[in-house]
């Protein structure tokens, strides 16, 4: 497997909204890809490895991790009419509290700062937990809803190309964009 390398400019910084996390509001078969964090001042993806260490007999330390569990919150995520992720979120978890369809929610994160020939390297997993943590806010403020992910499912790396339009789209590794 041949690494990624950055695509940007040797010693600059890359900006933080080249890490974007998709929300699929379409179907599985034709999905579509909108992004979860519009007003989120900072979010980070947290990566828990399940670190483990021991001692053997002779006294040397031996270290063990597992895949990551991988969990972003996205806070304070204020509500807009114009954002097609809060709004299917706050229907399955508000008006539905469907909490299976929750518990399976398809995501695609993209790293928009690496990949080759104008494709962006990213993640889809197809069985994420989407789930509020809380509905409301400051009087006199705004309406927030804080959401919380845990990636999980089948992941599958691939590219991703991001038209003027904005749409997104996914194209596994080994398959060829059309």
């Amino acid at each position: 497997m041949t690494d990624i390398e950055f695509n940007t400019n040797p010693g600059e910084t890359v900006a933080r909204e080249l890490l974007v996390a998709y929300l699929n509001t379409g179907t599985a078969s034709a999905p579509v890809w909108s992004p979860i964090g519009k007003r989120v001042e900072e979010s980070a993806e947290e990566m828990d490895w399940s670190e483990e260490t021991k001692q053997d007999i002779l006294g040397a330390t031996w270290g063990a991790l597992k895949k990551p569990t991988i969990t972003q919150t996205f806070d304070p995520c204020e509500l807009d009419a114009d954002d097609a992720a809060q709004q299917k979120i706050w229907n399955l978890a508000v008006r539905e509290q469907n909490a299976q369809v929750l518990a399976s929610q398809d995501m695609l994160i993209v790293h928009l700062y690496a990949g080759k020939g104008g494709a962006a390297f990213a993640e889809r997993y197809v069985s994420c937990m989407v789930k509020l943590s809380s509905l409301g806010g400051e009087g006199g403020g705004n309406l927030g809803m804080p959401v919380d992910v845990t990636y999980g499912g089948k992941r599958t790396i691939g590219t991703a190309s991001r038209a003027a339009d904005g749409t997104v789209t996914f194209t596994p590794e080994g398959e060829v964009a059309e």
